[in-house]
């Protein structure tokens, strides 16, 4: 469903009543397509505290010029910032640049993580922890004033070229609707692929409930990558998922993914294994505790908490994901906020986030495969459209982007967790939500 305010906010009569009122004025966002695959623009490296890192053949493969004009990017080393004084320099260094940055651009701050600093003595580590902590709070609340569809970002790093792939994304239109995120890099290997615009090329990936909505952007976006998508949903919708499969060069398997059975059958429809499988499939059986049967309880768990449980460890366990794979599971804003009406669905998807945290070290370890989830807000579906007028319009304006995200978000930011080069994250829950006034 179009998003009338939005369009109505873009005119002159729109702009002018809406900022004499108050309301909020969101800004169309730049999204990736074939013409315009880049941001228009300058990026501009900033530097606070003495940092370690070398940063400068990363950033030159961004496909963003380095330049200090008209900046459509900034990213801010504040790796060194270890004490309140140095912190100081962030401010020092972004405050004469924000107002610069272009519309829909970017700020990516990069800060260390807060449990490992080899050269901290026993009187200063809890200083660098706190004002690395600190910048969370920074770059989320800049994130809620900068407006003009403008996004600011937290990576936690100690390796540059490990995060080659999360720079890349949260520097370019596929990032638009991820803002306020607090992501972590490790050290881990990465594999460059060969040809950048088809990364998963060579690859199979699986995605669940892929015949609508959420889940065909999902398998849309990795085909367009080059993977070989297979296209898993109920048997009650087999002949969406052909015209999908058919239509991005894959193939579809009809299956009901809470069959007890489904790991060792998803298996043995994929012999020669796989590398990418996303658990997109849920359901919602919304109602207020006092007035949920059990049945809506434990059907919502099944689908989108146990079916997941199942079906990842079958399939770790049989060998069928191949080292180097990636797992991406969908969690929920609902299972980090918590909502009204959803303590089913808010359980499942919390345990999704649970799922995560505790499988991808050993994943990891044992298996060689990494395993993340992407926690969509609200997102422009068949499902949110049905949402009553005035509900609707309180969750398009809830966030820091003062809109609805699209599919198509979710899918981009799925993607770059199933990139190869994205070994090095792992154990991370990304919202992909305009950066929710809930939970944040």
């Amino acid at each position: 469903m179009a998003d009338r305010y939005l369009s109505f906010t873009a005119t002159a009569p729109g702009r002018f009543l809406t900022r004499r009122l108050g309301l909020p004025q969101p800004a169309a966002l730049r999204r990736w397509s074939p013409e315009h695959p880049s941001l228009t623009g300058n990026l501009l490296h900033l530097t606070a505290g003495t940092s370690a890192l070398d940063l400068t053949p990363v950033l030159a493969r961004t496909g963003l010029p380095l330049g200090a004009t008209d900046p459509a990017a900034v990213v801010l080393d504040a790796t060194g910032v270890r004490d309140v004084d140095t912190l100081a320099e962030v401010h020092a260094a972004l405050h004469p640049v924000v107002r610069s940055v272009t519309a829909s651009g970017r700020i990516v701050v990069l800060g260390a993580p807060l449990d490992a600093d080899a050269d901290a003595g026993p009187d200063d580590d809890h200083h660098r922890a706190a004002v690395q902590q600190a910048l969370e709070g920074f770059t989320r609340s800049l994130g809620k004033e900068i407006g003009r569809g403008r996004t600011v970002n937290l990576v936690r790093l100690t390796d540059a070229a490990a995060a080659e792939s999360t720079l890349r994304f949260l520097l370019s239109p596929k990032s638009a609707y991820v803002s306020g995120q607090v992501i972590g890099v490790g050290a881990g290997a990465f594999v460059a692929p060969g040809d950048e615009d088809r990364p998963l090329a060579g690859r199979t990936a699986l995605v669940t409930g892929a015949a609508r909505g959420i889940g065909e952007a999902v398998a849309e976006t990795l085909a367009r990558d080059g993977a070989e998508v297979v296209v898993l949903d109920v048997p009650q919708a087999e002949s969406d998922a052909r015209r999908v499969a058919e239509r991005l060069g894959g193939r579809a398997l009809a299956l009901d993914i809470t069959a007890a059975d489904a790991g060792e059958r998803i298996a043995a429809e994929l012999p020669d294994g796989l590398d990418v499988l996303i658990h997109n499939a849920g359901i919602t059986r919304d109602r207020r505790l006092v007035n949920m049967p059990a049945d809506r309880w434990s059907s919502v768990l099944d689908v989108n908490l146990g079916s997941v449980l199942r079906t990842t460890d079958a399939l770790l366990a049989k060998g069928t994901l191949r080292p180097g794979g990636r797992i991406v599971a969908t969690a929920s804003i609902a299972g980090l906020a918590g909502n009204a009406g959803q303590t089913n669905y808010g359980a499942s998807k919390a345990g999704v986030a649970g799922l995560v945290r505790a499988l991808a070290p050993r994943a990891l370890a044992e298996h060689g495969v990494t395993v993340n989830a992407v926690a969509p807000g609200f997102i422009e579906t068949k499902m949110t459209a049905a949402v009553p007028l005035f509900i609707r319009e309180a969750g398009r304006r809830m966030n820091s982007l003062a809109q609805g995200g699209l599919p198509v978000d979710v899918a981009e930011t799925t993607a770059w967790l199933a990139h190869p080069a994205s070994g090095a994250v792992n154990g991370q829950v990304v919202r992909v939500c305009g950066q929710s006034l809930l939970g944040a």
